[in-house]
Parts: C-alpha cells; sequence; structure tokens
C-alpha cells in the first residue's frame, strides 16, 4: 500500500493535518488505534467540547499560552479561532460563545464536533486505518515510512506525529508518540500534569466533600513570599483529596513545582462586597440573630457543609452568644470570610489532567512549518509538543491551528 503521507493520531490535531494534507493533493493515510477518532474531544468541557477561545488577535491568544507561546505564532497566524469557529458552522455544527469567550456548539454535545470531524474526513478522501503505530522508520535523517503493528511497515514521504499527552490515557494518550520522537533524538521535556485538581492534607476539604462555591474569588499564593502566583472569579469545588473546579484547574497551570508548604489556596468567599458592604452585612446578620450562639448564625452567610471548619478557622469560641461577639472577633470573621485559607500540597496523577505539560522540545522543530529540524519529513502537532494554555478552548486552538500548519507545510 503506497501512502504519501502518514498522519498518527486521530484527535483534534491529527484530523486536521491529515485533511489539511489531503486539501494540498496528498494521499493521507490516518492512523488511529481507537474504532473512533476524536476520543478526547468526545471529554472537553465535560462532554460540551468547548471548541475554541473567541479572542481575535494572535497577542491575545498567546496570552492565554504560558509555556513557549512565541513558538506558537506562525501556527496561530495559519488558523485562528474565526477560521476554526467557519470551519465547524460549514461542516454543519452551529456554534455560541458563552462567558469568558469560550466557544460550544448550540447543541452543548460533544459528539457534534466529532461527527463533524469524521464528515470531514470523509469528504477529503482521508484512508482510515484502525491500527496502532508502533514505530518511525527513518533512513540518513529523512522520514520513509511508519512500522505499525497489525499492517508492518507503510512507507511515507512524510508522517504528522499527532499523539496527544499523557492526559486521560483510557482516551489513547499514553506516551506513545514521545517514546517515537524520543527513538528518532528528539528530546522529550518533563512531562507534568497541567490543567489538574490539587490536593491538601486540610482534612476540612473531606469534610466539605462535594462542596461547590460559585462567584468566589480564589488567589493561590506563594506562602514565603506572600506573592499572588494566580487570581480569578468563578467555580470551584471541594473534594476528599483537596479541590477541584474550573478555578483549580485553571490555577495549576500557573504552577510549575507545587510541593508541601510552598503555595495556598486563599478563597475569598464574598467578592462582590467591598469591606464596608461585608461589615454592614455581618452586623445586619448578627443583630437578626443577637440572641443565638454563634455557629446558629451563619445560616444566611455560607454553605451549612462549610459552617463548622469556618468556625475553626475564626478561632471565635462557637457557643458564644451573637451579642457577646467583641469588635475584634468580628474583625476576625471578617477576615476569615475574605480569606479562607487551604495549603496546597501537590497535583492529582497526570492521568486526570486534561493537558500535559512538556513534551517534545520545542527548540527541536521548525515553527513556521513544524518539521523536525532533526528528521526530514517529519511533522508534530498538538500536544505531544512542549506547549500548553490555559483552560477555555485554547488547548483545543491549539491542536488546531498546529494540525493545519503541520498539514498545509508538507
Amino acid at each position: 500500500m503506497q501512502n504519501e503521507v502518514l498522519v498518527i493520531g486521530g484527535g483534534a490535531a491529527g484530523v486536521m493535518a491529515a485533511c489539511s494534507a489531503a486539501e494540498q493533493g496528498h494521499s493521507v493515510t490516518l492512523i488511529e488505534k481507537n474504532e473512533r477518532i476524536g476520543r478526547k474531544v468526545m471529554i472537553t468541557g465535560k462532554g460540551r467540547c468547548n471548541v475554541t477561545n473567541a479572542t481575535d488577535t494572535v497577542e491575545g491568544l498567546l496570552d492565554n499560552v504560558p509555556v513557549n507561546p512565541r513558538f506558537l505564532y506562525s501556527a496561530f497566524h495559519c488558523f485562528m479561532p474565526a477560521d476554526t469557529m467557519a470551519l465547524f458552522e460549514s461542516l454543519g455544527v452551529p456554534l455560541k460563545v458563552e462567558r469568558g469567550n469560550r466557544v460550544f456548539p448550540v447543541s452543548d454535545k460533544s459528539v457534534d464536533i466529532v461527527d463533524a470531524l469524521d464528515r470531514w474526513l470523509k469528504k477529503s478522501g482521508v484512508h482510515r486505518l484502525h491500527d496502532t503505530a508502533e514505530h518511525l522508520v527513518v533512513e540518513d535523517g529523512v522520514l520513509t515510512g511508519v512500522q505499525t503493528k497489525n499492517h508492518g511497515t507503510l512507507p511515507a514521504m512524510a508522517a504528522v506525529l499527532a499523539t496527544g499527552g499523557l492526559s486521560y490515557p483510557r482516551t489513547g494518550s499514553t506516551g506513545d508518540g514521545h517514546r517515537m520522537a524520543k527513538e528518532v533524538g528528539h528530546t522529550v521535556t518533563d512531562l507534568i500534569p497541567s490543567l489538574v485538581p490539587m490536593t491538601s492534607n486540610d482534612p476540612a476539604c473531606a469534610e466539605m466533600q462535594g462542596l461547590s462555591l460559585r462567584n468566589v474569588q480564589v488567589t493561590v499564593a506563594d506562602v514565603k513570599t506572600g506573592k499572588t502566583v494566580y487570581s480569578d472569579f468563578g467555580e470551584m469545588l471541594f473534594t476528599h483529596f483537596g479541590v477541584s473546579g474550573p478555578l483549580i484547574l485553571s490555577a495549576s497551570s500557573h504552577l510549575h513545582t507545587l510541593k508541601e508548604g510552598e503555595f495556598e489556596l486563599r478563597i475569598d468567599l464574598k467578592p462582590a462586597l467591598s469591606d464596608e458592604q461585608l461589615e454592614a452585612r455581618l452586623l445586619r446578620d448578627f443583630e437578626a440573630n443577637s440572641n443565638k450562639e454563634f455557629r446558629n448564625a451563619l445560616g444566611g452567610l455560607l454553605p451549612r457543609s462549610m459552617i463548622p471548619v469556618f468556625l475553626r478557622k475564626t478561632g471565635v469560641d462557637p457557643s458564644k452568644k451573637v451579642h457577646q461577639i467583641t469588635r475584634e472577633e468580628r474583625r476576625q470573621i471578617e477576615q476569615t470570610l475574605r480569606q479562607f485559607t487551604i495549603p496546597l500540597t501537590g497535583f492529582r496523577p497526570v492521568e486526570e489532567a486534561i493537558v500535559t505539560s512538556g513534551g517534545v522540545s520545542v527548540k527541536e522543530v521548525d515553527p513556521k512549518t513544524l518539521q523536525s529540524k532533526l528528521v526530514q519529513g517529519l511533522y508534530f502537532a498538538g500536544e505531544l509538543l512542549d506547549v500548553d494554555a490555559y483552560t477555555g478552548g485554547f488547548n483545543l486552538q491549539i491542536a488546531f491551528s498546529t494540525g493545519r500548519l503541520a498539514g498545509l507545510s508538507i
């Protein structure tokens, strides 16, 4: 079977690369080890598929890429979020833009995005091969083929490696691409989880397990210097191991190491209120409950499962009558509402991460074409590369942009 171009990996980057190469008139085969393409696309955005972010400038995109942003300059120029949106609309998927410029299918179903990619592959004439790529075949620094598990060695003039990172291994992202890249001489930087829940040794987290906080301000601060590493407003969740939810996943991508005693989470439970408004609110609640014990006076301010933990953090006697609370104690209560602190001890395993930070070193890849600087005819796309972005559709846009540039460069 004579193939000109082989694309390894049927995720967002691989499908984009395959269809783009086919549009150039190449004969293209997509090698995917799963029965279906886009297994990871299916679970993004909690199954709704946050397909891109409607940012309209390259600089705006780069601002949301903490790792090697400049490397993506040409890829973003080649294929912007507006192009991604136009593509899916043309494939019959109406889209909508939500808070934070996040783009979703109107149906809120990721399967519609995957089905559209499937249709595009068929329309582009890409041949599908259900098999596992095992090794790249390189002779004198030139790629000549790909060795597969069931179909032997397939000859090729070019190959795109788009196998994803290590996150969500059940979707097929098991590090094969990193191994194959290493075998032909590429450097793979340390692979660490990004956009991942975080652990805490504070038993309060397990005590509040399942409690979701909305409209809170979350800050991650360096314990020694007090310096803010990340701060944003939104939603988070307490779990048996620590903390999760959108704000926590975003915060994790700002931390490259996380050891016990290094960082802490500071939660402002009432960010919409100024200090004066918060004080007035507390005084009103205290007046209405003046003869109750302190422990029974917080129902209007806090979720029930948080109250026992909150009482401990204030240090105020829970059985004290509200009208006996001193001004200093009230200040302490206000301070705890403003800065409910949870120590952070680490990341959950990389298998639970949405993306993998680290990957094929971008120093060994030409940013203008995404071709390997070490192996002629070998291209890279997607999460396999050492680039990752914040949550909000940016990582899928990286997959589409790098896939497009790699496919058109062949």
